[in-house]
């Protein structure tokens, strides 16, 4: 019997599915991307020619005229921004207009942990680390906070006031899909990035997530985009550099200017590049990208969310994630251990905005998928945890696609989404 050898981004590394031709429906990859710059351009060259060219705002430098204080909001470790190249890039550009200057360095940590200092040199490079003042950003600390207003979801706009009380605001991230949110990127860094719990929490409400346009690719029309794009204009968001990466992490294209223009004419691009079509199937098998989005189990259902795209009712759906981090989440891993699906989204459902409990969002989406699917984990959690949270364990891939046929039968159809993350699925 012929077969085909599939790599899957696993951790740092890959891991082999072996799959018999017969049986495989389809793999989904993101098609080539059509760079327009020149094939010499490095990705450096890619970022200086965006901050010569930003979208619907003046060039950085200028911006910087004559300004004493300048935050640059930065991405946190389980986020794939190459800020090693493009970091230095924009601190270049600001100093360019504005030799003298302070500038402070926010990690947007969300309601994740902060970061490390070893952590931050792998990311930022050790020199931009030693040299620049970088602050994680705690969600957690009221007194971290100024209310900017009301957003329309009816939460108090509270943004980290290192942000808010400076001359300048700027942030840089890059765009991918995101399960909710419609895309990562751009308003993202204010909100959920730099925003209080409590307004995170309420952005990310169960009412909110159940909205029907709350969903991978959407923004008009999102509520929860809504609020990030309001939030981003309360804080005085000026400057974005947001970039588009390929299947390598490389960067493949750069966006940058005003927050809501420039993270659409990258979205748009994005969804030219990364769009695909369903490839339906009795048992599909996804990853979240590899580190470091499949550091932990809170990340995951972003790749899980493409293959619900692809799945038949009642599919098999095969997730392959390293969870070399753990769980994610405090309130993440209690709840996924604390009911059945059906029990979970019965108690998430009935829990109004403002009662929101940090994490239940991921909660929320991984009890949906296990109410329509059986869901096999292969990671490095124990076989004990894996299964109190209602997933079938499997310890390697091949584990995991054998223990699928026994479910859905020996002949059964295989579509494979080896990263999960970067595609956009479109319904067939």
């Amino acid at each position: 019997m012929l077969e085909r050898t599939i790599f899957l981004p696993y951790d740092k590394g890959l891991a082999e599915l072996k799959i018999a031709n017969d049986r495989l429906a389809g793999i989904l990859t993101v098609p080539a991307v059509d760079n327009t710059l020149e094939k010499e351009n490095t990705e450096a060259a890619i970022v200086r020619q965006s901050l010569i060219n930003p979208i619907q705002s003046k060039r950085l430098r200028d911006l910087s005229t004559g300004k004493n204080n300048i935050v640059i909001i930065t991405s946190d470790h389980t986020r794939s921004v190459p800020s090693a190249i493009t970091l230095p890039l924009l601190l270049a550009e600001i100093r360019e207009g504005n030799p003298q200057v302070d500038i402070t360095i926010i990690v947007a940590t969300g309601l994740h942990r902060g970061m490390t200092h070893p952590e931050m040199e792998a990311k930022f490079g050790v020199q931009l680390v030693a040299h620049e003042r970088i602050v994680n950003h705690d969600a957690y600390n009221p007194d971290n906070f100024i209310n900017l207003g009301v957003l329309p979801s009816g939460s108090k706009c509270e943004i980290n006031r290192i942000a808010v009380e400076a001359d300048l605001l700027v942030a840089e991230g890059f765009i991918e899909p995101h399960f909710f949110a419609g895309f990562s990127g751009g308003r993202k860094s204010i909100l959920p990035g730099i925003a209080s719990q409590d307004c995170v929490n309420i952005n990310h409400s169960a009412k909110a997530i159940q909205d029907a346009r709350s969903i991978t690719g959407m923004l008009d029309g999102n509520p929860i985009h809504q609020d990030m794009i309001t939030a981003a204009r309360m804080a005085k968001l000026a400057f974005i550099l947001n970039v588009l990466l390929d299947e390598k992490k490389h960067i493949v294209a750069a966006y940058c200017g005003d927050v809501d223009a420039a993270h659409r004419e990258g979205a748009r691009k994005l969804v030219e590049n990364s769009g695909v079509d369903a490839i339906k199937a009795d048992i599909v098998v996804t990853t979240n990208g590899g580190y470091p989005l499949d550091q932990n189990l809170y990340q995951c259902p972003k790749g899980l969310s493409s293959a619900i795209a692809c799945a038949n009712d009642g599919a098999v759906l095969i997730l392959v994630a390293a969870c070399t981090d753990g769980l994610g989440g405090e309130n993440f891993g209690h709840m996924m251990q604390s009911g059945t699906p059906d029990q979970l989204m019965e108690r998430i459902l009935a829990t109004p905005p403002e009662k929101t409990i940090s994490e239940q969002w991921c909660v929320q989406r991984f009890a949906e998928a296990l109410q329509q699917h059986p869901i096999i984990l292969v990671s490095t959690l124990a076989r004990e945890v894996v299964e109190a949270m209602g997933f079938i364990y499997a310890g390697t891939s091949g584990d995991a696609l054998r223990e699928a046929y026994c479910l859905k039968g020996p002949c059964a159809k295989v579509t494979v989404i080896p990263d999960g993350v970067s595609v956009i699925v479109r319904s067939t």
